[in-house]
């Protein structure tokens, strides 16, 4: 597949990074010499230093049979106008488009992405996803980490194990013995900061980082077994007001679950801007490290804090200084990567990474045939892919045992019609199943032969 990659900072990056691994004739676009030159020096992808909206620097980029392109740079016009002159000059059949502008959004300006209009295929917003992911740690407290698959039957959960563990320095294996109704199947471990699929044979240690796969009837149980607890948030804090945080606290005002939010906000103009825009949140105007202000905002009964301003370093000490006040959930929004090892030493419980969120967006609508959804892990370390089983897939028919997997590769859950199950050996996988699947980023490409998927794309 020809892509053409509009943007190189970090979402262009890690997208390219994805593709040129998966042996994708991948172009990137940057009107940064520096950026593209990043990119040539470390990818296996060709470079252009251009404006990406212009035809002309498209038409050297390789436009004219490309197979797609993706307009993620830090303008939401030029990525607009990118994919109007995609379409209209070069008749390239897809174009996802990132946008972070809410006024372009509006589910009554939908239309605006008509293919006789302004033809976008894909729209993705980076505050969008944070604010889901937000929403989803805090629906899993006790989770670092967390994501839903098949149809929202199964959660993905991210859990530290500490000392109190039950089960710690028990083999896998024998966790399926003991606990055999229990619908949950360990399918990645970072331990010592590398990441690996786990052998049936091996054990789990305290400090290890586990990624579990469980049914959502089975959520309580799992969290017992790993030695966690599920805690209701019915008051949560936002340090932070603008677009991400906003949307946040938009979300949370009407979800079902009846929360009681506050935000913090540093500027008086974005404060002003959030208070007008929202009708149940309290939004204070202050800064959010300040000790007086947290008292003002009640942080000794806050149940959870979300730090979510546009700074890294401001949203870990927030964390850290909302957790030193008896916060007993903290959740910080990180963007650089080499920043996370950071939180186990201040004690932070949970990070969202816009970029790995973004990517895993974008992700979904760039793999192959009949893949419903791609989750990125870690630093793009590895993913989870939900995809359906095609009749002409090297695994249909045959059972999970005799599958030539990838070592790097574990099955989590199988939906079959509307029944969840528990992968086991002797589970025959079927044509018309639905499959979610832990793969280390090195062993994508074998899984997606293995699915058969680049048939049908187009």
């Amino acid at each position: 597949m020809k892509v053409i990659i509009c943007g190189a900072g970090q979402v262009g990056w890690q997208i390219a990074r994805h593709l040129s691994g998966e042996r994708n004739d991948v172009t990137v676009v940057d009107s940064n010499p520096d950026l593209v030159r990043r990119a040539t020096d470390t990818l296996d992808v060709q470079g252009l230093a251009g404006f990406a909206s212009y035809p002309d620097v498209l038409d050297k980029a390789g436009a004219n049979d490309a197979d797609m392109i993706i307009a993620a740079t830090y303008s939401d016009e030029v990525n607009m106008v990118t994919c109007q002159v995609a379409h209209s000059v070069f008749a390239i059949p897809r174009k996802i488009a990132r946008l972070r502008s809410q006024s372009y959004l509006e589910a009554i300006y939908s239309d605006l992405y008509r293919r006789d209009h302004m033809p976008i295929d894909v729209v993705i917003s980076p505050e969008q996803e944070v604010a889901e992911a937000a929403l989803k740690r805090l629906s899993a407290p006790a989770a670092f980490d967390t994501e839903t698959f098949l149809d929202g039957r199964v959660q993905m959960l991210g859990l530290t194990l500490e000392e109190d563990c039950p089960v710690v320095n028990t083999p896998l294996r024998q966790l399926t013995d003991l606990f055999s109704t229990l619908q949950a199947v360990v399918v990645g471990v970072r331990r010592k900061g590398t990441l690996f699929a786990p052998e049936p044979a091996d054990q789990l240690f305290v400090n290890d980082e586990i990624y579990v796969f469980t049914a959502l009837d089975d959520i309580s149980r799992t969290l017992e077994v790993f030695g966690k607890t599920q805690k209701k948030q019915d008051r949560v804090l936002l340090i932070g007001g603008g677009n991400v945080g906003l949307m946040v606290a938009q979300k949370l005002e009407t979800s079902a679950h009846r929360i009681r939010t506050k935000i913090v906000e540093q500027s008086r103009q974005v404060a002003e801007k959030a208070a007008e825009s929202l009708e149940r949140t309290i939004v204070l105007h202050g800064d959010g490290l300040d000790a007086a202000m947290l008292t003002e905002a009640g942080i000794d009964r806050t149940d959870a804090v979300l730090a979510v301003t546009d700074d890294d370093k401001v949203n870990l000490l927030a964390a850290v200084r909302a957790k030193s006040r008896g916060c007993p959930m903290t959740v910080a929004l990180i963007n650089d990567p080499t920043l996370v090892p950071l939180m186990g030493p201040l004690g932070i419980d949970a990070y969202i990474n816009p970029r790995a969120t973004t990517v895993s967006s974008i992700l979904r609508h760039i793999r192959h045939g009949r893949v419903r959804d791609v989750y990125s892990i870690g630093d793009a370390e590895a993913e989870i892919i939900e995809a359906e089983v095609l009749s002409t897939s090297p695994i249909a028919g045959r059972q999970v045992r005799d599958i030539d997997f990838p070592e790097g590769v574990l099955i989590g859950a199988i939906l079959k019609g509307d029944k969840v199950l528990k992968p086991k050996g002797g589970t025959r996988i079927e044509e018309g199943d639905v499959i979610a699947m832990f793969a280390m980023a090195k062993d994508v490409p074998e899984v997606e032969r293995l699915l058969q998927v680049s048939i049908d794309f187009f």
